[in-house]
């Protein structure tokens, strides 16, 4: 069963995953701390280029199945244009001012 956005108990996780599904690039890197890191399949990606390759050029979204650790692990099934639809893992690590400073992702 699917989680609405609206309903994710993270707020961090909750306009990340907002902002991907509305397409909205400004939005999702106010999510972001300065700094951030992230990993793809464990293995450390440049931030700026995955977002644009896998999130904003390629239509990305976001339907979360399942959340675990307040909202901070997610399983949702991602879709873009590149690779069609998968079902994968995030990991958020949020800072005390409530931004993303590290995010990871993968097939699950």
């Amino acid at each position: 069963m699917t989680i609405q956005p609206a309903k994710l108990s993270d707020p961090a996780v909750r306009a990340f995953v907002t902002a991907v599904n509305a397409h909205d690039r400004e939005g999702f890197l106010e999510t972001l701390a300065p700094g951030a890191t992230m990993s793809d399949d464990g293995s450390d990606r440049d931030l700026a280029d995955w977002i644009d390759r896998e999130i904003f050029s390629t239509h990305g979204h976001m339907e979360v199945d399942k959340e675990t650790r307040g909202g901070r692990a997610l399983v949702a099934r991602y879709s873009n244009d590149t690779w069609g639809e998968m079902r994968t893992r995030w990991s958020f690590t949020v800072e005390d001012d409530g931004r993303i400073s590290r995010f990871e992702t993968g097939q699950a």
